[in-house]
């Protein structure tokens, strides 16, 4: 068997494997072309969220199960969109957190990852977005494959870090070739007669050595490509999960990914404008109106709103002044009384707080928490109200104990994480 066979061999029999053990990746990895890239620029694996790239000499030095890994962790970076979710975001650092976020879904599924793999157990359930702050801006770490959707030059780019401890070698300076690898490849990116389609295609010049570096994604092929790996990811979750083959974890992820995208303060407005008691009125209007027809009026009344405030330890001070904030500014407009409370295991001693539309609503000064987290004792204080409340916030990370009941009245959660709730409506904290 040729050795250009072998390869090709190794990497339809990953493939196969994955559609069949793992069908939600398998799906995935489907979507992606598999292109031998040059070694003078594919150290090991690539993605520009269009094809897989691969270096002949890493994929030889993997076993086929590693090799599944590496198919399905490109995959997960495409179907996950994170080439379109950097935004402002150092692309170096970017890249690692994305690794960071990548890695343990696809360990936590029982895939084999080879020597390199960034992995820290406290990232698991994040997202690359989370993870990013706790990234050093000197890291020494980078990730194991090449995020190839910009080539912002950004400190810390793929093209410039060093592969991770216990990686394998680079292909061009490989020890058992006895030499520092020059020599055995040919310039391969950028080279001249090499139309764009051409790298596209996956039919690389064989001279070259594999296919050139592929251009940096433009905005409207990002914008582009972001939809359609959504409309990818929504199609194989629900294949996956009618044949029973979705883990928790990752359908958690997904559920978490499919989710509307708009901002949660323009949802939250949404909902409380919603709540606002806006109606007109036939009252007699005054008697020095001119004319004897008694038109409709505007007349607003004012809402009840209950805040609840999940001070298990799971939301920060600062993520409690900004959420609070944002229900300061719509309370004025709404004409909403606040009444503000905080629980944990059990409803804080203090409370709860009572804000008129007028009065500025601020984080009291000691909250007491750090237990776990149950959910019912505030609902149940919410309905011993002596006038229930229009609407009922509740800021939390939802990972506690909920009520065996809805309420009569509207509950909408504002979230922290991935965590479903089991009835009203969820906006995810963004």
């Amino acid at each position: 068997m040729g050795k250009e066979t072998k390869t090709e061999t190794k990497l339809a029999a990953a493939r196969t494997r994955l559609i069949l053990d793992k069908p939600f990746l398998g799906a995935l990895v489907l979507r992606l072309p598999m292109v031998e890239g040059d070694p003078q620029w594919c150290r090991t694996t690539a993605t520009d969220a269009r094809t897989f790239y691969y270096n002949r000499e890493y994929i030889e030095q993997l076993t086929l199960e590693e090799t599944q890994f590496m198919l399905a962790h490109e995959a997960l970076h495409c179907g996950l969109s994170h080439f379109a979710r950097r935004q402002h975001r150092v692309k170096g650092r970017w890249d690692i957190a994305c690794d960071y976020a990548v890695n343990p879904l696809l360990i936590n599924d029982a895939l084999t990852p080879p020597p390199g793999t960034l992995y820290m157990q406290e990232y698991d359930g994040m997202t690359a977005e989370e993870i990013y702050p706790f990234i050093d801006e000197n890291s020494e770490d980078g990730p194991m494959d090449q995020h190839l959707y910009d080539d912002s030059g950004d400190q810390g780019s793929d093209s410039t870090k060093p592969p991770p401890e216990g990686s394998p070698p680079r292909p061009d300076k490989d020890p058992r070739r006895g030499d520092d690898g020059e020599g055995d490849t040919q310039q391969g990116a950028g080279g001249e007669g090499q139309s764009d389609q051409q790298d596209r295609s996956g039919q690389p010049d064989p001279q070259a050595g594999g296919a050139p570096k592929p251009p940096p994604l433009t905005q409207s092929e990002i914008e582009q490509l972001s939809v359609q790996w959504q409309q990818r990811l929504a199609g194989a979750a629900q294949q996956a999960l009618q044949a029973g083959r979705l883990g928790g974890s990752m359908a958690r992820l997904v559920d978490h990914l499919l989710q509307p995208q708009l901002p949660w303060r323009t949802l939250l407005a949404r909902y409380m404008n919603t709540a606002a008691r806006d109606d007109y009125s036939f009252t007699r209007p005054s008697t020095r109106r001119e004319g004897p027809a008694i038109l409709p009026s505007l007349h607003s009344t004012q809402i009840e709103v209950a805040v609840v405030l999940d001070t298990s330890g799971s939301i920060s001070d600062e993520e409690m002044h900004e959420f609070l904030a944002e229900v300061d500014a719509l309370k004025g407009q709404l004409r909403a009384r606040i009444t503000l409370h905080a629980c944990d295991e059990e409803l804080a001693e203090d409370g709860p707080w009572v804000y008129e539309p007028w009065e500025e609503l601020t984080l009291p000064e000691e909250l007491h928490g750090g237990g776990g987290t149950r959910f019912t004792p505030a609902i149940e204080w919410a309905e011993r109200l002596e006038r229930q409340p229009d609407m009922f916030l509740y800021f939390t990370d939802a990972e506690g104990e909920f009520p065996d009941h809805e309420p009569a009245f509207p509950v909408i959660w504002l979230v922290k994480g991935k965590t479903t709730v089991p009835w009203g409506q969820r906006i995810q904290l963004n």
